[in-house]
C-alpha cells in the first residue's frame, strides 16, 4: 500500500511539473522556486515523465499538406529531401521570390564554417541570393560553376557569386572566362588556364551546390540569354528530345547530357562532376519547369529540390504515373 502511495505521489509530482513546463510554459528554474525543488530534481522529473510516456507532443500546421507533397516527391524520385512552398500568387516573379526565400533558409541551415558553395547564374539563384540574411557571418567560399555571360544581372554568375559572398560574410573566387567558347579547342584552352582550372577544381569539391533548372521551350526561356539560338532552334531541340538546361548544359528528356555541339563549347563544370558534393540543391517553379525538373531528376543530378505546391503537384502526378506504368 505504501509503495502504491509512493508511486502515486511521484506520478502526481511529475504531472505537476510537466503541466507547468509544457502546458503553461514555465521555465524549469521558476518551477524549482515555486515547488521548492532543486533545478536538477525538476530536470529529472521531466526526464522521468518522458520515459514513462507521460509526454506526448502533437504538432499541427496549416501547411501540413506541403509536408505530404515533400514526402511524395522524395518517394517518387531519387531525391533525399525536398522543400515545397505554398503557391500564393499567379505572378511568376512572386512565386520565384517565395521559393527563393525557402531555398535561402535551407542554404543557411545547411552551410557550415569552412564550406565551399558552388553556384550557377540564373533567375532562381538570384532570387535565393537576394533572400539571404544570416544571423552571423559565415566562413565560406563561394565559387561559380560556369563561365560568365554579360548582359543581365542574373546571367552574370560572377556578380551573383560576389553578391552571395557579401551577404554571407564569406569570400568569392571568380572565373574570368566566357560561358561559351568559339569552339571545342578554345574551350579546352580556357579550362586549362590556371585561374579557371583552380576555381573549377574547387567547385568540383564543393560541399554545397546551388543551381537553377532551365526550360528550353522558346517562350520566356532564359536559356536564350545564355546561348545564341533562335526560337526555331529551340523548337527543333525540343522535338529532338532535349528536355532541360542544367548548369548551362542541354539535358535530354532521358536525363542524359545531350550530344549537342553547344555542350562541347561550354566553359563549365560538367553535371556528372557533382556526385561527391554533400548537397546539390535545385531551385525551380512554374508550369514550364515541370518537364525540365523531371529530366534533371532522371539524370540523378540533384539530391534536394525547392519548388512550390502547384509545380510539385504536376511533377509528382507525372512521376507517380511513370512508376505505375513501369
Amino acid at each position: 500500500m505504501a509503495d502504491m502511495l509512493l508511486d502515486y505521489q511521484l506520478a502526481r509530482q511529475i504531472q505537476t511539473v510537466l503541466v507547468m513546463h509544457f502546458i503553461e510554459g514555465v521555465k524549469q528554474s521558476e518551477i524549482s522556486e515555486r515547488l521548492n525543488l532543486s533545478t536538477s530534481k525538476v530536470n529529472r522529473l521531466i526526464a522521468q515523465g518522458r520515459k514513462l510516456g507521460m509526454v506526448q507532443i502533437e504538432i499541427t500546421s496549416p501547411w501540413q499538406r506541403l509536408t505530404e507533397w515533400e514526402k511524395r516527391l522524395v518517394a517518387a524520385s531519387q531525391l533525399r529531401s525536398a522543400v515545397v512552398t505554398p503557391t500564393l500568387s499567379e505572378k511568376s516573379d512572386t512565386q520565384l521570390g517565395q521559393v527563393g526565400g525557402a531555398a535561402a533558409d535551407l542554404l543557411l541551415e545547411t552551410l557550415r564554417d569552412g564550406d565551399v558553395v558552388a553556384i550557377t547564374g540564373g533567375k532562381a539563384v538570384s532570387a535565393v541570393v537576394e533572400k539571404l540574411s544570416p544571423e552571423r557571418p559565415l566562413d565560406v567560399t563561394v565559387v561559380p560553376l560556369t563561365g560568365g555571360v554579360q548582359g543581365k544581372y542574373y546571367t552574370d554568375v560572377n556578380h551573383l557569386v560576389s553578391r552571395m559572398a557579401e551577404r554571407l560574410g564569406g569570400r568569392a573566387m571568380l572565373v574570368h572566362a566566357p560561358l561559351l567558347a568559339e569552339n571545342r579547342e578554345q574551350r579546352e584552352m580556357l579550362c586549362a588556364m590556371h585561374p579557371v582550372r583552380e576555381v573549377f577544381e574547387l567547385a568540383r569539391r564543393a560541399n554545397v551546390v546551388l543551381t537553377g533548372i532551365g526550360s528550353i521551350a522558346p517562350r520566356g526561356s532564359s536559356y536564350y540569354d545564355l546561348a545564341p539560338l533562335s526560337e526555331a532552334d529551340g523548337t527543333l531541340l525540343v522535338n529532338l528530345g532535349v528536355g532541360a538546361e542544367f548548369m548551362a548544359y542541354l539535358i535530354g528528356q532521358n536525363g542524359r547530357v545531350a550530344d549537342y555541339a553547344l555542350n562541347s563549347r561550354l566553359v563549365a563544370v560538367h553535371p556528372s562532376e557533382l556526385a561527391s558534393c554533400r548537397q546539390v540543391i535545385g531551385v525551380a517553379c512554374g508550369a514550364q519547369k515541370v518537364d525540365p525538373i523531371r529530366a534533371v531528376l532522371r539524370g540523378g543530378f540533384l539530391n534536394t529540390l525547392v519548388t512550390d505546391e502547384r509545380t510539385v503537384e504536376a511533377l509528382v502526378t507525372k512521376l507517380e504515373g511513370e512508376r505505375h506504368v513501369a
